[in-house]
């Protein structure tokens, strides 16, 4: 009996903590939905109170006069104004080609040589062909002369004949026969002054043939026809070339230029002397100045851009022909105005402005802008010297809200 009764007893007191199990078994599914709820809450909590309260780390920027550049940016490649090339007027077996790429060669310098045996032979014949009809010039200015004293004699003789016929003197027959002989003295000088003149132009077409063959000759000899630079050699001595045919390409260095594409929507802001800075992709990092020489009058029908020459008035140590540059072609600047980043300016809800250090927050303004160029850009009213403009710093900032408490670094 006293055993049953302590095991009564006992029960008796595990009641409550059973009761208990039983109740947290019923209900803690409820318990465990609730503390999530309450962690949930609070992280949303603290998310919220970090995307709103929390202060955004910004990089400020302090508003300053300064100048502002429009500019208009064209892409093209290196070249010269002025190129040639040069090859022979005749076909033939190239000899000598005297510079090699990379030379530069002064105006008559020889280039190319070919072989010229034929035409110096030919030279030699016309120069023959020339003296033989020299020759026979003076040969028949000699007959002339001849043919003039004999026609003298003639006519002395006739004018004695008649005057002795006119006395009786002499006969009807010998007066016919000193007139028969002044006719034919006159018509041997005729023939003489003729066969001078054919002489002449004999003497004439051979000159023209000589200076034909020495032209010919000297056809053979390429020099060059202005000061240039060798950017190309196509043959070599030995090669048998074509009339016509490319030896070498040559380059003024006197103007180089940037070909360049500009969008033909600029046109009606390019103009001839406009200035340019010039950037070679060899050396994105520094700039040459340059000038517009011409605006083109043609836009390329597929891609609507216009040709724009830019003048380069120095060029890189190391530079080639056909190489890629950027210019941007300066056509208005406005000096001594306020000046933001371009960056910095901001579009929301159609209206431009920027966000401004208000004692640690935060605050919109609006701003108007005026000249705009690729850097900076004119604030014409909503800003002054000395306002700070803020900006949110990190890697991948989102857009800063009015209102919000900033910290500067």
């Amino acid at each position: 009996m006293r055993s049953a009764a302590t095991k009564t007893s006992i029960a008796a007191s595990d009641l409550p903590i059973a009761m208990r199990m039983g109740w947290w078994q019923r209900h803690a599914r409820r318990v465990w939905l609730a503390a999530r709820v309450v962690v949930v809450l609070a992280i949303a909590a603290a998310v919220a109170w970090w995307f709103l309260l929390a202060p955004v780390a910004v990089t400020t920027h302090t508003v300053a006069t300064g100048t502002v550049d429009a500019e208009v940016l064209g892409t093209g490649t290196l070249e010269a104004r002025v190129g040639a090339t040069v090859g022979p007027k005749m076909a033939g077996l190239i000899t000598r080609v005297t510079p090699d790429q990379g030379d530069r060669v002064r105006a008559g310098d020889t280039l190319i040589a070919l072989e010229d045996t034929d035409y110096r032979q030919q030279v030699a014949v016309a120069e023959a062909d020339m003296a033989t009809a020299a020759a026979a010039i003076d040969r028949l200015k000699a007959d002339q002369r001849r043919a003039e004293a004999v026609l003298a004699q003639a006519r002395l003789t006739h004018q004695r004949q008649a005057q002795a016929g006119a006395a009786n003197a002499s006969s009807a027959q010998e007066v016919d026969k000193a007139t028969e002989a002044l006719a034919i003295a006159e018509a041997e000088l005729s023939r003489a002054a003729t066969a001078i003149i054919e002489g002449q132009k004999r003497l004439a077409a051979a000159e023209r043939v000589l200076e034909y063959q020495r032209a010919r000759l000297h056809d053979t000899t390429i020099e060059a026809p202005f000061d240039a630079l060798v950017v190309r050699r196509d043959r070599e001595a030995g090669d048998v070339v074509t009339a016509g045919s490319s030896v070498l390409q040559l380059i003024s260095l006197a103007e180089m230029w940037i070909t360049a594409w500009v969008d033909e929507t600029e046109l009606s802001r390019l103009a001839d002397r406009q200035p340019a800075r010039v950037v070679f992709r060899s050396e994105a990092g520094v700039e040459y100045p340059g000038t517009v020489a011409r605006v083109g009058r043609e836009a390329d029908r597929e891609t609507r851009e216009i040709v724009v020459d830019v003048r380069v008035e120095t060029l890189p140590a190391n530079w080639a022909v056909g190489q890629r540059a950027e210019v941007y072609i300066r056509t208005d600047r406005k000096e001594s105005v306020t000046v933001l980043p371009a960056g910095l300016v901001l579009v929301r809800e159609g209206k431009t402005g920027v966000m401004v250090d208000d004692g640690g927050t935060a605050r919109w303004r609006e701003i108007a802008v005026g000249l705009r160029g690729r850097e900076v850009v004119e604030v014409t009213n909503g800003l002054s010297a000395g306002d700070v403009v803020v900006s949110p710093a990190g890697a991948n900032p989102g857009p800063l809200r009015d209102g919000r408490r900033i910290t500067r670094p």
